[in-house]
């Protein structure tokens, strides 16, 4: 996105998708390949024409990219739950693009056990396989002619978690260290529906979660030693004792080991969990797990193909693909007798390269 923003004419002012607005928004630059974007933006009926200055966050920008699908149209607006001031100037720019078209999709309205299709509001659909000039604003008929029935937004309500600064080195961030344990609670609770048993860091048990300590949830392993599948492996259990998460199945299995990366880098995950793998049991199927925010992707993807951790062949969890398996598991009860491990994979993204594998 970021980059086909960029290829967009830097001496042009671009329109706004609703031809009742004057403003208009014209690229100046980025401070890297994921944003953020600096644009100008200014309305030539008022004050002269004056422009000001704007920032496209990162932030933002990764929100609606993990919102598309292929010839999905999405709205803007609901995406954002109505965030960001700059989210119209990140929209106009982004529907003058080759691959984006705008369209204003039908609106399924439900009422009284009949559905009406009325006029609905701006979208913009990506349609990567059929591309359109740059820097034309141009709609999608196909888009116009679907119809959307909107569903509630899927949400993830976590109890509240008491962490002070006494309890952290002093370089880490609580608001760090909180998603950090969100995410871990987040995979005991998917664990435990898929029905496994859950090992989390002895350094992060400890912490309050509600009415118990995450050491107290249910699914939770108190010690390693109690695990089958360690009981031979001495060493083994001492270097898991700070891995973050390990899924354990039926005393014989390790499902997935992982690492939640929110501020240490993901060199220092990447390098536990191939320790563990060079003293620990050679069981197949086991997955090597790097879990991290969506805009750390690429540095996952780069740091697992280097030479020493290509053993792993490691797979990256998002945040955003934890949370949506969660919310999931939640909401419909999945369970072991539902899915199998394989299910798994289908939030999980391969690291390793072509050129890696070979």
């Amino acid at each position: 996105m970021v980059k086909a923003i960029l290829n967009l004419p830097r001496d042009q002012w671009f329109e706004y998708i609703n031809e009742k607005t004057r403003s208009q928004v014209k690229v100046k630059s980025a401070a890297g390949p994921e944003g953020p974007i600096y644009v100008e933006r200014r309305n030539p009926t008022k004050n002269s024409g004056a422009a000001s200055t704007a920032t496209l966050s990162s932030a933002m920008i990764w929100r609606i990219a993990n919102a598309y699908s292929p010839n999905v149209p999405i709205n803007f607006d609901r995406v954002l739950a109505g965030s960001y001031n700059t989210r119209s100037l990140l929209e106009a720019l982004l529907a003058h693009t080759p691959e984006f078209y705008w369209c204003i999709p039908g609106r399924i309205e439900l009422i009284n056990n009949s559905s009406e299709i009325k006029r609905g509001h701006k979208h913009i659909v990506w349609m990567p396989g059929s591309p359109h000039q740059n820097g034309v604003l141009t709609e999608s008929k196909t888009g116009s002619d679907q119809a959307i029935s909107e569903i509630p937004t899927q949400t993830i309500i976590y109890d509240s978690l008491a962490i002070t600064e006494k309890l952290l080195p002093s370089e880490m961030n609580i608001d760090v260290k909180r998603r950090h344990l969100q995410i871990q609670i987040a995979l005991i609770e998917i664990g435990l529906q898929l029905g496994f048993r859950t090992w989390i860091a002895h350094n992060d048990k400890g912490f309050q979660y509600g009415e118990r300590k995450v050491g107290e949830l249910e699914g939770v392993i108190a010690r390693l030693s109690d695990e089958r599948v360690l009981a031979s492996y001495e060493e083994a259990r001492v270097a898991a004792n700070l891995i973050d998460c390990i899924w354990f199945k039926n005393g014989k299995l390790m499902p997935a080991v992982m690492e939640v990366e929110q501020s240490t880098g993901v060199t220092s995950g990447l390098t536990r969990m191939k320790k563990f793998q060079d003293l620990g049991p050679r069981l197949a199927d086991i997955r090597w797990v790097i879990v991290a925010a969506d805009e750390d992707r690429e540095e996952v993807i780069r740091k697992a193909n280097t030479l020493q951790f290509q053993s792993l062949n490691t797979r990256y969890f998002s945040y955003s693909a934890v949370e949506e398996l969660y919310s999931l598991c939640k909401r419909r009860k999945i369970s072991n007798k539902a899915v199998n491990e394989e299910f798994l994979d289908c939030f999980m993204e391969p690291c390793l390269t072509e050129f890696s594998l070979n």
